[in-house]
């Protein structure tokens, strides 16, 4: 990927978080806060199985 398209997509990418949150700030936080949720769990999990294996 070229170093030009490569920063006009974190452009693109940046401009439509930025729009998202702006327009819809409850429905963004509800997003991170999903995010946030989903990242707890799989580190839980990991943790868990980490210690069943001592």
């Amino acid at each position: 990927m070229s170093k030009g398209l490569r920063r006009f997509l974190i452009f693109v990418v940046v401009a439509v978080l930025l729009f998202f949150v702006i327009s819809q700030p409850e429905g963004a936080a509800d997003v991170v806060r999903s995010i946030l949720a989903i990242i707890g769990d799989a580190l839980s999990s990991i943790a868990q199985f980490f210690r069943s294996l001592f």
